[in-house]
């Protein structure tokens, strides 16, 4: 896990695990609260934390994609596509950045 956290890839992946896991609980958990239940409460807290991480996700996809020379048509598009689908981000880490 520390090896993660000394390369760029290796933070955009932790990051896109984050990134994934927020989404999951925004989508099945937190919206679903909000609009059955009524309770907003955890949408409210979760909402912007997502935001933030999926903010991250982003500039960092960026960051991985200057220093190794990412065509945008080819794969940084893919990166940054899957971070709006839910279990996108596992899917590219899988696919993608594992390989890296």
């Amino acid at each position: 896990m520390i090896q993660l956290f000394k390369t760029k890839v290796g933070r955009l992946r932790f990051i896109g695990f984050l990134e994934g896991i927020s989404l999951l609980a925004l989508i099945f958990v937190a919206m679903p609260m909000k609009y059955y239940f009524k309770n907003p409460s955890l949408s409210k807290t979760l909402g912007p934390i997502h935001g933030a991480i999926f903010l991250l996700f982003l500039f960092n996809t960026l960051s991985v994609a200057i220093e190794y020379e990412w065509k945008f048509k080819t794969t940084t598009w893919k990166v940054i596509l899957a971070c709006f689908v839910p279990f996108g981000t596992f899917y590219i880490d899988n696919k993608i950045l594992k390989k890296l």
